[in-house]
């Protein structure tokens, strides 16, 4: 046994009686029938976790981490400075850290028994509660809701979610004098401010009132507050709110009939399958108050059952945020992402700690919680621990899945291919709230955790003070979220819906097909018929594996049926060093931006050509692997080679690469076949299948029923693709003659190869 662990024990065995009996005798006026802790530890739990101690090696390593941890603290002592700070500023970053500090002091005492950890708390609380009813809002003026810790209500909210669970954990060591301090100048204050003070945050379905919500929640379950937890549950009941008011985030505060508060942050923004429409990288960070306020209402509300409410959807969301990462780990970054955000993050130990123990001990979540080496210091952290221990887990198998978008999962969605190693990212989702982006029928590719053909994310520096207080920077709004930032079509320059967030949330896309019951042949097809009015957008994405090809190849059809004549442009975000196209182009003696607005004005055209033939390719390399882009061209199609970063004198932008192909015409059909092939290592400096396979990609048949794709390899082999345009239902039959050919299926498509 680790010594500090023996030691540790030593501390609970010594304190344990003397600490027991100083707590029965401050709580001795305590009328509070659930009694302390009861949020994310209770007293049953408190009594296992003590039991086990020693024995549980990821949560003994935990526990000893967060020691350590909070007895440095505890030796630097307590700053609660005036706050004046935006994000990454010495006071933001402070009160971040003692709130964080808090809640895992608390959790010390309840474990280990050892008093210091309540005085560290209670201290804390003090000084906070001595300095709260001094402060005005806060000065920086940014936020459409100022908090006065910190420049938003969102942080402040953070605040009160981890602090209330800092005093549930001390609430029965502190006297009633100083429980009434805290709650009359701090706490009921705090959480006052939070709703009645700020409508327009607290009475909204976004994940800014999540938090709020829930911090109110939290503090009045700690304090047995009933007016306070139904307006966390319920939304106020009455605000001077004008209906259709905006935030400066672009999004609508409230709308006519629309429910407000917790439950409705659940009701609305999550799908039946689990998906939350603000994306990935806001459904991680909401995660962590939807789950620690679900924990703390089953163990005192039990009655309200919440781990069942919508079907179960809190614990459901969880394996469907984890299925929206990539092999490493990683968030797709759909709509507002920062990338490189995981399930490493703390946010994602709770949900998958929170997950296994209340939704039915799922081993795969195990194998979760071993590569994230952490788990929680409550009860839900034991039970992981204990899973681990006895070799429960299993390897999360991470399959191809359509997840649906909408409160009814009737807003379109995301469809996620894997073979191999690829793994593809199809968006025909709703908007996404403010953090949505216009990006339709936008998808994105991986292979074996690296971005072959990337979206882009958001255009901000988390959490970094130089780079506008670590805020969204403006590039977020005039590049990030403008559809040429994505891999779709942008029609005569113009983002899809003008760019307009009040026309954008009217529509989604909807799912014409999806089919991953093949491994050889995996597909996902949707139209777009709202995004330019009098354009049909309809795109088709299928990974093949095809024992004629190196590795698994993506096919990609878009058809464009339009009234008029338009300029399209669609671009492939790709990385690495180009490596060879089959046409020429020309560098430009002077760099200037592709366009003026709408993010054309942000894209360098470093070079432009036409095709030489009617198929164009372009191949580069990118970690040691070869990739190649095959499509078909009109002799009059713009191939652009393209970069971002143009008009961004700040440098705030990534310097990444396009490849564009811009056409001209009412309706026509891009298709294209993506390969990964070979690999090149520079230490042995050998190339090995440079090249891509296909030889010639061909559209052999287009109409409005039925489009098809002929792929012929570099040995002959021709292979042929073929996509019922309406008629999608898996049970009808469809006759097609091509080439005086017949061909004969079931279903929405069909793979054949055929005889040259």
């Amino acid at each position: 046994m680790n010594s500090k662990i023996k030691t540790t024990l030593l501390v609970i065995v010594l304190m344990a009686l003397s600490c027991k009996e100083k707590a029965l005798e401050k709580y001795n006026d305590q009328s509070d029938s659930q009694g302390h802790p009861s949020l994310i530890l209770t007293k049953s739990g408190v009594e296992k976790i003590k039991s086990q101690l020693g024995s549980i090696p990821i949560f003994d390593a935990s526990l000893e981490a967060t020691k350590d941890e909070i007895d440095a603290e505890i030796e630097l002592g307590i700053d609660v400075p005036i706050p004046k700070d935006l994000s990454g500023g010495y006071t933001h970053a402070r009160h971040k850290r003692n709130f964080l500090m808090l809640q895992k002091a608390g959790v010390l005492f309840q474990i280990l028994d050892n008093e210091k950890y309540a005085v560290y708390v209670r201290d804390m609380l003090m000084a906070y509660a001595k300095l709260y009813p001094t402060l005005p809002v806060h000065p920086q003026t940014r936020s459409y809701a100022r908090g006065k810790l910190f420049w938003q209500c969102l942080n402040d909210s953070n605040w009160l979610v981890y602090s209330s669970q800092a005093y549930d954990c001390i609430f029965e060591w502190l006297s009633k004098e100083e429980r009434d301090t805290l709650e009359n100048d701090l706490f009921i204050p705090f959480a006052n401010f939070i709703s009645e003070g700020n409508p327009q945050f607290f009475n909204r379905v976004h994940n800014h009132s999540t938090w709020g919500n829930v911090a109110v929640g939290m503090i009045a379950l700690v304090m047995d507050h009933d007016e306070l937890l139904e307006k966390a549950l319920n939304g106020l009941k009455t605000d001077n709110l004008k209906v259709g008011m905006k935030d400066n985030d672009g999004g609508f505060i409230k709308v006519e009939g629309q429910k407000v508060g917790f439950l409705a942050n659940v009701d609305e923004p999550f799908s039946p399958d689990g998906y939350y429409t603000e994306g990935p990288y806001y459904q991680r960070y909401a995660m962590y108050p939807f789950l620690v306020f679900a924990e703390a209402l089953h163990h005192v509300k039990p009655e309200l059952k919440i781990f069942e409410y919508k079907e179960g959807v809190l614990l459901k969301s969880v394996n469907t945020l984890i299925n929206l990462s990539d092999a490493d780990g990683e968030f797709f970054p759909l709509n507002d992402g920062q990338k490189g955000m995981s399930y490493y993050s703390k946010e994602l130990v709770t949900a998958v700690d929170v997950a296994y123990h209340y939704g039915g001990n799922n081993p795969e979540l195990l194998s979760i919680a071993k590569k994230q080496d952490r788990v929680l210091l409550n009860d839900s952290g034991l039970a992981v621990a204990l899973g681990i221990k006895e070799g429960k887990d299993k390897p999360f198998d991470k399959k191809s899945i359509n997840l649906s978008d909408g409160s009814n999962g009737d807003e379109g969605g995301v469809g996620i291919l894997r073979s191999k190693g690829l793994e593809l990212v199809f968006k025909y989702a709703g908007q996404g709230l403010s953090h949505g982006h216009y990006d339709k029928l936008s998808f994105s590719l991986y292979e074996e955790g690296e971005e072959v053909l990337q979206d882009y994310g958001l255009s901000r520096f988390v959490n970094i003070e130089q780079k506008g207080g670590g805020n969204y920077l403006k590039e977020n709004k005039t590049w990030a979220k403008q559809t040429i930032a994505h891999n779709t079509i942008t029609q005569n320059e113009v983002s899809h819906f003008g760019g307009k967030y009040e026309v954008g949330s009217k529509h989604h896309s909807e799912l014409h097909f999806y089919d991953a019951t093949n491994p050889q042949v995996q597909i996902v097809s949707a139209k777009e018929t709202n995004a330019y009015p009098g354009t049909q957008l309809h795109r088709t994405l299928a990974i093949i594996d095809d024992e004629d090809f190196e590795k698994p190849f993506v096919v990609d059809i878009m058809n464009v049926a339009s009234e008029n004549k338009n300029q399209y442009d669609f671009p492939y975000y790709y990385f690495g060093q180009i490596m060879k196209t089959n046409f020429e182009y020309k560098v430009p003696s002077e760099l200037k931006p592709l366009g003026k607005s709408i993010g054309y004005q942000h894209l360098w055209k470093e070079a432009e050509g036409m095709p030489s033939s009617d198929n164009v390719t372009f191949s580069w390399l990118n970690h040691g692997k070869f990739y190649t882009i095959t499509t078909t061209s009109d002799a009059t199609d713009n191939l652009i080679l393209a970069r971002i970063g143009a008009k961004d004198p700040e440098f705030n932008l990534r310097r990444e690469p396009a490849f564009i192909i811009r056409r001209h015409a009412k309706s026509t059909t891009f298709a294209s076949v993506i390969e990964s092939h070979g690999n090149y290592s520079p230490i042995s400096e050998s190339a090995v299948n440079a090249y891509g396979s296909v030889s010639s990609l061909k559209v052999i048949y287009n109409n409005e029923n039925y489009t098809a794709v002929q792929i012929e390899n570099v040995n002959g082999k021709i292979k042929i693709l073929v996509i019922a345009n309406n008629d999608a239902l898996n049970k009808n039959e469809h006759h097609l003659e091509i080439k005086n050919k017949e061909y004969k299926w079931v279903g929405s498509y069909t793979y054949i190869t055929t005889i040259n």
